[in-house]
């Protein structure tokens, strides 16, 4: 059995993912789903963006994320 590398698997997935997406926007656009498209193609650009490298695939981390309503409502 071949390992495919994290970095070639990840990038297979991603196109795997984009692909899908944009057959999911031609049904969407074709049922007249205006918002559902705008947000499908939305997706699209963002998996197009992480796979030129132009993107974080994580925009942040779970230490400079904004406190949750617990965090923040927590007596002190």
């Amino acid at each position: 059995m071949v390992r495919i590398s994290y970095g070639r698997q990840r990038n297979e997935t991603l196109d795997y993912v984009q692909a899908m997406l944009g057959q999911l926007s031609v049904m969407a656009r074709g049922e007249r789903c205006d918002m559902l498209t705008y947000l499908i193609e939305m997706a699209y650009v963002e998996v197009s963006d992480i796979l030129r490298g132009q993107y974080p695939p994580q925009v942040q981390s779970k230490e400079s994320s904004p406190p949750t309503h617990e965090q923040r409502n927590a007596p002190s």
